[in-house]
């Protein structure tokens, strides 16, 4: 028996749909294997290629891809729960499969992409393992969910089109097959938008500059394009900038519940540790482990509540997206639900290490790598201070 099939049970059937069982079962087994290197690719920095070659054996990088493309179009509920599961294991293999899921789920509500260019994506990301993401954010720029317009150029050619410029935080770059680069065009009338980068194009190159506080599996680096050559059909949706595409909250909602369902499951397996730690500690000046002092017990039970609450504000709004029913501010309820999941995380993985003091900041345990990686939830977009103003203005105008 390989080695992969020690680790999944069941074999992946790539014809028809499988039940969520089944596979949470798989995510479940694979998260325990994941668990046994994140250490060591924390410390090193290094990619987690082995990690996406079983996802990919064991069917997971297909769930958000549309049935009749052959994958198995699975709504959010379940997605949520599927990174929540991974990020229990490893966190940086979660966000580089969470982004890879956004891509092709918005790609698939949309279908603005060139139909063939689509499916051949799609095909790849069932076949092998060939994922996805944007590159968006540029040093002069920052994030563009603050407003303003990219430096990367893109110059309309007989041959195709012609990229130029530089990306910071390409999450995943070691292990991408396609760049989703947000660019303006060079023409009169500039246009802006996404065109699909092929990794194999001469003048692409990643330069490795990720050396972060958490989430360093990652690999977030840079992506350099010098007058990169695509074709036609992969300038993927662009338009006037007089002229932007209308405001989708279903695709902010999907990335607001998910990252909030990643950093929910490094909260959790934070929490499993600490109470191993705290029933396993007995002080030779106590007499009895540290999980019978009341504080503790307090202190663990506030980390319960905090996580209970993050658990039902996501999977119930979830929920209620994938039933249909949900209210016109959607997206601004998701982002409030990602700034409160969010802060509740931080806050259970701190006490945790508050109750612990110098063994749950020592290297050789888990709880500070999982408390550096919580602390990214801050920055992925939206960031708290747009959530909040947002929710305000929201609530002064409706008196």
């Amino acid at each position: 028996m390989s080695q992969l099939e020690q680790l999944v049970p069941e074999t992946f059937i790539d014809k028809g749909l499988e039940t969520p069982l089944h596979v949470f079962n798989r995510v479940e087994t694979l998260a325990k294997d994941f668990a046994t290197r994140a250490a060591a690719h924390d410390k090193d920095a290094s990619f987690p290629f082995e990690n996406f070659t079983k996802l990919h054996a064991a069917g997971l990088l297909s769930l958000t891809i549309p049935r009749e493309l052959g994958g198995q179009g699975w709504e959010l509920t379940d997605i949520c729960r599927v990174i929540e599961g991974i990020a229990r294991g490893d966190a940086s293999t979660a966000l580089v499969l969470t982004m890879h899921y956004l891509q092709h789920a918005n790609a698939a509500r949309h279908r603005r992409w060139h139909p063939e260019l689509y499916q051949r994506l799609c095909r790849e990301s069932i076949e092998g393992v060939a994922l996805l993401n944007a590159a968006r954010v540029e040093p002069e720029l920052g994030t563009p969910a603050r407003g303003g317009l990219p430096a990367t150029t893109a110059e309309r050619t007989t041959d195709g089109w012609r990229l130029t410029g530089h990306k910071l935080y390409t999450t995943g770059s070691p292990i991408l097959s396609y760049f989703v680069v947000w660019a303006r065009t060079t023409e009169d009338e500039p246009q802006v938008g996404s065109f699909l980068v092929p990794r194999d194009r001469p003048g692409l190159q990643i330069v490795e500059t990720w050396d972060h506080l958490g989430m360093r599996a990652t690999g977030s680096h840079d992506l350099i394009l010098e007058n990169v050559l695509i074709p036609q059909e992969y300038a993927l949706d662009i338009r006037p900038i007089s002229n932007p595409p209308s405001f989708d909250p279903l695709i902010s909602t999907w990335g607001s519940l998910t990252i909030s369902a990643l950093y929910l499951g490094v909260a959790s397996t934070a929490r499993d540790w600490l109470i191993n730690y705290l029933n396993e500690r007995i002080p030779s000046n106590l007499g009895t482990p540290l999980a019978d002092l009341p504080r503790c017990q307090t202190a663990v039970g506030e980390i319960e509540a905090l996580l209970l609450a993050n658990r039902r504000l996501i999977y119930s709004l979830a929920q209620d997206i994938d039933k249909g029913e949900y209210e016109s501010n959607v997206g601004l309820q998701a982002q409030t639900v990602k700034y409160l999941t969010t802060t509740n995380s931080i806050r259970a993985v701190e006490m945790g290490l508050e109750l612990t003091g110098n063994p749950g900041l020592l290297r050789k345990n888990p709880l500070e790598r999982h408390y550096r990686d919580v602390l990214c939830s801050r920055i992925h977009t939206p960031q708290n201070d747009v959530i909040c103003q947002s929710l305000g203005k929201s609530v002064l105008k409706a008196k």
